[in-house]
C-alpha cells in the first residue's frame, strides 16, 4: 500500500511539472546572457568589439520603472536565439537614464549615465536601443518595444546586413514579414 501512495505522489508530481508548449524557444535570464559585463566605457567597448570582428555596439537604455522594458526583457531578451545572434554581432550595454554611474562616451568623456542619455542621446522615453558602430558612431536608434523576438533579430539583420543605408526599418520588417508569410 506504502508503495502505491509513493508511486501516486509521484506521478502526480511528475504530472504537474510545467511542459513549455510545443515550438517554444529556450530562456534565460537576460542579466546575464544578453547584457554584458562593461565598466561603461564605450571607446573601449567599441575596441573590444572591434578586436572580436563584431558590427558594434548596442546600447538598451532603460528606467527602472517602465514596464515596456520588462516586457522587452521577459518575452524577447530572455530568449536564447536573441541573446545568441545579438551577442555574435554587438557589444550588449545596459544604461539606466535615472542612473547615476559614470559612462566615458566615445569622445573620452566620463558623464553620468542621465547626462549620456539625455544630453549625448536624446534619449527622452524608453526602451531606446542605439546602435553604434566600432568608430562610435550612431548607426540606428530604435526606440520602444518590438512585437516579438523575432521582429527584434529582424532589427538586429537590419543594422548588421546595413540594410539601413537604404531603406527605414518599417520598410525592412514589412518585407520581411511578407517573405515568412
Amino acid at each position: 500500500m506504502k508503495i502505491a501512495y509513493a508511486l501516486s505522489i509521484a506521478l502526480t508530481g511528475f504530472l504537474l511539472v510545467p511542459v513549455p508548449p510545443a515550438g517554444a524557444s529556450e530562456t534565460r535570464d537576460p542579466a546575464e546572457y544578453f547584457f554584458q559585463e562593461s565598466f561603461n566605457d564605450l571607446s573601449e567597448e567599441a575596441e573590444i568589439a572591434r578586436e572580436e570582428g563584431k558590427t558594434g555596439i548596442l546600447v538598451m537604455f532603460e528606467t527602472d520603472d517602465c514596464p515596456w522594458c520588462e516586457r522587452m526583457k521577459d518575452t524577447v531578451l530572455n530568449q536564447a536565439r536573441v541573446q545568441d545572434y545579438f551577442r555574435g554581432h554587438f557589444r550588449l550595454i545596459g544604461l539606466n537614464t535615472d542612473g547615476d554611474a559614470p559612462v566615458t562616451g566615445f569622445d573620452g568623456i566620463e558623464v553620468s549615465e542621465t547626462e549620456f542619455a539625455l544630453t549625448h542621446n536624446r534619449v527622452r522615453a524608453t526602451p531606446a536601443f542605439l546602435f553604434f558602430d566600432t568608430e562610435g558612431r550612431l548607426l540606428v536608434r530604435y526606440t520602444g518595444t518590438t512585437r516579438d523576438p523575432e521582429e527584434f533579430l529582424w532589427l538586429g539583420e537590419y543594422v548588421v546586413n546595413a540594410h539601413f543605408k537604404h531603406e527605414r526599418f518599417s520598410s525592412y520588417k514589412r518585407k520581411r514579414r511578407e517573405a515568412s508569410s
